[in-house]
């Protein structure tokens, strides 16, 4: 993480898709041509604003400080029907895991696996050059398509963690002491609840080399599921949590009261987490007293004493952990995993939708074509040839009518 290692599982952005070039106006001139025919080239599009989920990265702390992005401009084109450049794609990384909504709070894609992709902002169409309008009636055409605007869009980013397990309870339950013991991360520990306040992981190795990644999640209110403190943010990283390690502080407490008052914010939060298998650690046994804990519940893998303070029962855990983890579906062949990824993605298609008029840039100023002019509101007109680069004083002229623009 960069900066002060703060955590962000949220951020917004807005995407600015790049304009296209305008095309161009240009005639041959060659020696012993003097009436040469058009060969004005077509402009370039403008560039795509993409997401690509990254395995590499953790959160989004990267969009603090900058949360606008605009991909290039395509070229002008130019005589000799030399056809402008595409402008340059803006590609940002996410991590795998991270969610983006459109503004009124859609889905607009889900980047749950490493390399999946999604165009957030299409750049503009590239304007036809005069070439494109020369014909039997019109052999010398003074007219060419200026480049239409990108799509802007505001987005929000949601990430939800992609981890093996995930380490659930009360605040100050010990979950950070014991992904302290259990992997290779080095969380804030201190005796006091809320030490944890966002999401920290860690990988978990077995004797025989495997791996799996565990996190923990900042401590439960009960409420939680109904937003009380930070709870919507909290229970929204284990969704995607194949395991769940519930961890209750034995010390002068009651397991079976804490199990059942977790259990209860996963029940009402939903999304599946009340399904979810679980491992129930019982920690803090190096304190004086033990705790009963008789709950029979299919979802329970395993019970297991632990002292992260003295390292008791921590191989028993991770022995616990690797057996419990469900197995992850196999993806056999790129064709699988493309219709894997066809679960999670949805993407929007470059489409350039073709207005009831068409806007053209002339020697003079501009020139608006279409059927049924009259019935187009004034100012859609307006915006339309403002859009396409008039200024003020240009002489537009829209059917049989010329204005000029104020």
């Amino acid at each position: 993480m960069k900066g002060s290692g703060a955590f962000s599982d949220r951020a917004r952005l807005t995407a600015l898709g790049g304009r296209g070039g305008d095309g161009a106006i240009s005639f041959r001139r060659e020696k012993y041509v003097p009436k040469g025919g058009p060969d004005g080239g077509d402009g370039g599009h403008g560039g795509d604003v993409v997401l690509v989920a990254d395995a590499d990265l953790r959160d989004l702390s990267r969009f603090r400080s900058r949360s606008r992005f605009a991909a290039g401009r395509g070229r002008h084109g130019e005589g000799g029907s030399r056809r402008g450049a595409d402008g340059g794609d803006i590609v940002l990384a996410v991590p795998v895991g991270t969610q983006v909504l459109d503004g009124e709070g859609g889905l607009v894609a889900d980047l749950a696996h490493s390399g999946a992709r999604v165009v957030v902002a299409h750049g503009g169409r590239g304007g036809a050059g005069n070439r494109r309008f020369a014909g039997p009636t019109r052999q010398a055409p003074r007219l060419a398509e200026p480049g239409l605007v990108g799509e802007e869009a505001a987005l929000e980013l949601r990430l939800k963690l992609l981890v093996d397990a995930a380490l659930v309870g009360f605040p100050n339950a010990g979950k950070s002491s014991l992904l302290r013991r259990l992997s290779n991360a080095k969380p804030r520990v201190a005796d006091y609840p809320f030490t944890t306040l966002a999401p920290v992981l860690g990988t978990v190795e077995a004797s025989d080399g495997s791996q799996l990644v565990l996190a923990d999640v900042p401590g439960l209110l009960e409420g939680a599921s109904e937003g009380v403190g930070l709870g919507h943010e909290f229970l929204a990283h284990l969704e995607r949590a194949r395991l769940l390690v519930h961890v209750i502080d034995t010390h002068d407490s009651d397991a079976e009261e804490h199990f059942h008052a977790i259990d209860r914010e996963l029940r009402v939060y939903g999304a599946g987490l009340a399904e979810r298998p679980q491992i129930v650690v019982l920690n803090k046994i190096d304190l004086p007293g033990e705790t009963a804990f008789e709950i029979d519940d299919p979802r329970i893998r395993a019970v297991v004493r632990t002292s992260a303070a003295t390292g008791e029962g921590i191989e028993q855990l991770v022995r616990a952990l690797f057996a419990a983890i469900p197995p992850a579906a196999p993806v056999t062949s790129d064709a699988e995993r493309g219709q894997d990824l066809a679960d999670y993605l949805v993407y929007r298609p470059r489409t350039w939708r073709r207005a009831p008029f068409r806007v053209f840039r002339t020697d003079r100023g501009f020139l608006v074509s279409g059927r049924d002019l009259e019935s187009v509101p004034h100012q859609e007109i307006e915006d339309a040839v403002r859009a396409a680069g008039a200024r003020a004083g240009d002489e537009i002229v829209i059917g049989d009518e010329l204005l000029e623009l104020a």
